[in-house]
């Protein structure tokens, strides 16, 4: 299981610590330090698709009109935190976010 998301994010601590206690072994992936690779990235647009660009993020809110209509791709692979965090990947399971519905597929 590979958890994509930002170590010092609340949400992203919070999944991989009731993961942990769910019985799985995340394995934390923080797209800061190591970037999602381009097919990642494709496969998260084409799964969760606009839902993935964090709207309610403080770099969404820095960036420009011209910035926000651009390539959600290329908004992420150059703003990684505009990512919404975390996406859980185990298989071909994936999910986005911590709300109740991601945690009723792992836990």
């Amino acid at each position: 299981m590979r958890v994509y998301g930002i170590k010092s994010c609340d949400t992203v601590r919070k999944a991989m610590k009731e993961l942990e206690a769910g019985g799985h072994e995340p394995v934390l992936q923080d797209i800061r330090e190591d970037p999602l690779q381009p097919s990642d990235l494709q496969a998260f647009l084409e799964a969760f698709g606009e839902a993935l660009v964090n709207k309610r993020s403080t770099t969404w809110r820095g960036l420009d009109e011209a910035e926000r209509a651009g390539d959600p791709a290329k908004l992420i692979a150059a703003h990684p935190t505009l990512m919404k965090r975390p996406v859980v990947v185990d298989g071909e399971t994936r999910t986005l976010g911590w709300d109740q519905a991601a945690k009723a597929v792992w836990l």
